[in-house]
């Protein structure tokens, strides 16, 4: 009776080691297709990631060029500077006239170079921006650089005229800035033919709501030239936008 209770002890412990064996079993052998599976899909996604960072990287670094050399990009702007108003040049129009039109707005800045290369694309449109965008990585040296390089690319591009009607038209909606309002009057003044400069005032200020402070401006101080009345727009523009 003792040897059979001795050899069932026996074989008790042998199960409890081979279980404790089992159980002391490295986890690299047990899950070693699952731990796998998780290096995989983790250099896949190492893989994907670093392929976003480096796109990214790219579209910085391009942003970040310039179409200006160096001297012309470490220019700084001058103190109290206020961007005056321009006519947006929309790539249809004379483009001998809208450097002119630039230049009679920046008289004052003429000087500097680098503020006139760097304010001149925000007097350009959609059309011309892309091809502003366009040029080469620190080609442009100076505003007269700039200047022919847009002369030539728009050489074709000459004012056609419009008829007189078209100025009469135009009104301020409810909902659309001054902004909006005077870069379409000046757009359509530009294509028209002929001097029509007490016109433009007297239409732009008409075509402004009867309580607006702009109108009631021009009504009480009368101006007697476009330059006057793109300044006097100038200062109502940036009481609207504050």
């Amino acid at each position: 009776m003792r040897a059979s209770s001795d050899l069932d002890f026996s074989s008790d412990g042998e199960k409890d080691i081979n279980y404790r064996r089992r159980l002391r079993t490295p986890p690299r052998e047990t899950f070693s297709y699952d731990e796998g599976y998780y290096h995989k899909r983790r250099d896949r996604k190492s893989s994907s990631d670093s392929l976003k960072n480096d796109a990214m990287s790219r579209a910085l670094n391009q942003i970040a060029k310039s179409h200006f050399t160096r001297w012309i990009e470490r220019g700084r702007l001058p103190q109290q500077f206020s961007q005056p108003t321009f006519i947006m040049y929309n790539g249809r129009t004379d483009r001998v006239e809208h450097v002119s039109h630039f230049n009679q707005r920046m008289a004052v800045h003429s000087k500097n170079e680098p503020l006139m290369c760097k304010v001149f694309p925000s007097s350009l449109g959609p059309v011309a921006m892309k091809w502003f965008d366009s040029l080469r990585v620190g080609s442009i040296d100076s505003f007269k650089e700039l200047t022919q390089a847009f002369r030539s690319r728009f050489v074709m591009c000459r004012r056609a005229p419009r008829p007189l009607a078209s100025l009469l038209s135009l009104s301020k909606g409810e909902r659309e800035t001054l902004k909006t309002y005077s870069d379409g009057h000046w757009e359509m003044f530009n294509e028209m033919d002929g001097d029509f400069d007490d016109l433009a005032i007297s239409t732009f200020k008409l075509g402004l709501p009867t309580e607006h402070g702009l109108r009631k401006s021009l009504t009480g101080k009368p101006i007697t030239n476009i330059r006057q009345l793109m300044d006097r727009i100038d200062k109502y523009k940036r009481v609207e936008e504050d």
